[in-house]
């Protein structure tokens, strides 16, 4: 998981949706909107239509309530989907439908999305109209069938002014590291509302009043405002969230103090090695007494295999704060399960990876810092797919995998967070797809360290 504070990382764009190919008649294009009873209604130019909208409208309706009972396990995290997915479910038969088929063709979508088990995430390959869960399976089946190898993976390996940039830790810094792990007693300054406090355990923290979201500029009525993306609120009215005061570092030497950094494992050479040529990884965190700290580290192999998912205890005198649950996904029943340190899940990890290991990850320096991990051969996503400004500005993951393989992740609601398993996967996948469909790599120049 990307550290969510502190972040120079602006969201994706909006980008135009376009429609390819041309249509064969006269398409009349539904636009979203709701009758006073939720149902979602047709608007559409009626003498552009080949069938009456009344007609159309009813067929919208019957839609709507079946995917109503298709999603009801769904609809409290994501409950505009069944309009939206009724209204586009209708587009696709009407574009392919004639006057004598409509009906019969809605009624077989219907009977369609009846056959299909009910979704648990959003996610979920039910999730979607009919052309739209075709379109993912066979995607699916390509990116499924397509082993990774390191050779598709060399080109893509960061160089070390690429990993510069990206604001990797190349060497560990001076002294010995984990010389103060913790702050507590000390005074910081707030990551959260930017006031300085005393650092304090969970159960003796004071409480902190902010916006979890980021601010944005916003105009209304020809009036021009910041507004944050948490709750719509401006940035002088009174924040929306209350929590506890954190801090959170970044300087490499901070992070030496908390906990020593060091290099990934060297390969065997005396006997067979263990570690896997390719494996993907992320980490979620938690703020504590040491800033914040990984809580859950996940590793999956080439396939997409779990092969490593274990929460993670702070050392000794490092106490947490808050569990940032609403990023980290990390609860106290969760981190009540954790038995090993990050010492000891290190130790675990070089049975998996080595200085040889490609490591594949979304914004994987943060992932590597909060690890302590120091390692070379890395593909970063962030990297693969550029931000339009370019560094140090990021796409975010769940943007990315929603746009190149129309699926949604990290959509638990407000207080679930995110997966670090879910998440190591989809970036898994989006590698695949960049190999599959990606401009094919330029040769890097040779570059030392």
């Amino acid at each position: 998981m990307r550290p969510v504070v502190n972040s120079k990382v602006s969201g994706e764009p909006p980008s135009k949706l376009q429609r390819v190919g041309t249509p064969q008649k006269s398409v009349a294009v539904p636009t979203l909107a709701y009758t006073s009873e939720g149902v979602p209604l047709l608007k559409a130019n009626a003498a552009a239509s080949q069938i009456a909208l009344p007609v159309r409208q009813a067929m919208v309706k019957s839609l709507w309530e079946h995917f109503k009972v298709l999603y009801q396990d769904i609809v409290d995290r994501n409950p505009t989907l069944p309009a939206e997915h009724a209204l586009a479910q209708e587009e696709e038969v009407y574009k392919k439908a004639t006057k004598l088929t409509y009906r019969n063709a809605v009624i077989m979508a219907i009977a369609a999305i009846k056959r299909r088990p009910a979704p648990d995430s959003s996610s979920h390959p039910s999730v979607g109209t009919e052309e739209e869960i075709m379109r993912r399976a066979e995607e699916r089946k390509k990116l499924q069938a397509l082993k990774i190898l390191p050779s598709h993976l060399e080109p893509h390996i960061l160089t070390p002014d690429q990993m510069r940039t990206w604001g990797y830790v190349l060497e560990p810094p001076p002294g010995p590291g984990g010389t103060r792990p913790s702050e507590e007693g000390a005074v910081m300054k707030c990551e959260r509302c930017g006031q300085p406090f005393q650092v304090k355990r969970m159960q003796e923290a004071d409480e902190c009043v902010f916006h979890w979201g980021k601010p944005f500029s916003s105009k209304t009525n020809g009036e021009k405002r910041r507004v944050y993306t948490c709750c719509s609120r401006t940035t002088d009215e009174e924040p929306c969230t209350k929590g506890h005061h954190v801090f959170y570092e970044s300087d490499p030497e901070d992070l030496h103090k908390r906990h020593p950094f060091s290099h990934t494992r060297s390969a065997d050479t005396d006997e067979p090695d263990t570690a896997l040529d390719i494996v993907a990884l992320d980490c979620e965190m938690i703020y504590s007494t040491g800033g914040m700290r990984v809580a859950r580290v996940s590793v999956v192999d080439s396939t997409g295999r779990e092969i490593f998912d274990e929460f993670i205890k702070m050392d000794e005198g490092v106490e947490v704060i808050d569990f940032n649950t609403r990023f980290s996904g990390i609860t106290p029943e969760n981190y009540a399960q954790a038995v090993s340190t990050l010492a000891t899940v290190r130790k675990s990890l070089d049975r998996f990876i080595n200085k040889k290991t490609i490591i594949i990850g979304h914004a994987l320096e943060n992932d590597l810092k909060t690890l302590r991990m120091i390692h070379h051969r890395c593909v970063d996503t962030v990297a693969l797919f550029p931000h339009p400004s370019g560094p140090p500005y990021r796409r975010a993951l769940r943007f990315l995998v929603k746009e190149h393989l129309g699926k949604t992740i990290q959509a638990g609601g407000g207080t679930v967070g995110h997966s670090s398993v879910e998440d190591s996967i989809a970036t898994l996948d989006l590698v695949r797809w960049h190999i599959l469909n990606g401009p094919k790599p330029k040769p890097k120049p040779p570059a030392a360290l």
